[in-house]
């Protein structure tokens, strides 16, 4: 994850092509719940292509770093947690009932 310097969210979309038969592309991203979109010159296109694909594969290493967290402390929580055993023979004591005076 410390590798990674540059990311950014969003999708990249294409929106038309233009007369010369090149793409025009669109980066839409969501910002404070709001949905953000922003045209990208055809020159910054493989950049920013870099730094969504970095951002997928941050997520990627974050989700892999949580499973790996998780389920050691899951392992942790059960090792720490002794079964209560009871001893052969042994039967819980009856309730004794109460007098109705």
């Amino acid at each position: 994850m410390a590798t990674i310097t540059r990311m950014e969210r969003g999708h990249l979309s294409v929106i038309r092509t233009g007369p010369d038969g090149l793409p025009y592309h669109n980066l839409q991203r969501r910002e404070n719940g709001r949905n953000v979109t922003e045209y990208i010159p055809r020159e910054e296109v493989p950049v920013v292509q870099e730094h969504i694909a970095a951002y997928e594969r941050f997520k990627q290493l974050v989700d892999e770093h949580l499973n790996e967290v998780s389920e050691k402390s899951r392992q942790a929580r059960k090792d720490g947690v002794k079964k209560k055993r009871r001893t052969p023979g042994a039967t819980p004591s009856p309730r004794k009932k109460r007098s109705k005076s």
